[in-house]
C-alpha cells in the first residue's frame, strides 16, 4: 500500500481495540482460559510464564471488568484459586479477534 493510500485515521492501528484484552499478558491469560472450562492459578501461571504478582494483578483487572470470575477456596487447608472465563470475557476475546483480523486484512 503506497503511503498516499495509508488510512489517515489513527484508530487504524489500535485505538478501537479493548485495552484490557490488548495487553499481551492479559491476552495470554484469556487465550489460556478460552481453551479450558476453568483453571487454577498455578496452571495459568505455568502456561503464561508470568510471575505470581504479575498474574495476580492482571487477573484482578480482568475480574474488575467482568471478563473472569475468581473463586478462592481451601482444599485440605491449602488455598486454591479457580479462574473461569465469563460470557463477557468470551465476547470480548471474540471481538478483539475479529478486529485484529480486519486490521491485518487491510495490510494486504
Amino acid at each position: 500500500m503506497p503511503a498516499s493510500e495509508f488510512p489517515t485515521d489513527p484508530s487504524f492501528i489500535d485505538d478501537d481495540l479493548d485495552p484490557i484484552v490488548h495487553s499481551p499478558a492479559r491476552l495470554k491469560i484469556l487465550t489460556v482460559l478460552k481453551e479450558v472450562e476453568s483453571a487454577d492459578f498455578l496452571f495459568i501461571l505455568r502456561q503464561t510464564g508470568l510471575t505470581r504478582g504479575n498474574l495476580s494483578s492482571h487477573l484482578s483487572k480482568l475480574e474488575t471488568v467482568g471478563y473472569v470470575t475468581i473463586t478462592k477456596e481451601f482444599v485440605e487447608k491449602i488455598p486454591h484459586t479457580l479462574i473461569q472465563l465469563t460470557e463477557d470475557g468470551k465476547k470480548a476475546l471474540q471481538t478483539y479477534r475479529q478486529q485484529m483480523i480486519q486490521k491485518l486484512d487491510r495490510l494486504k
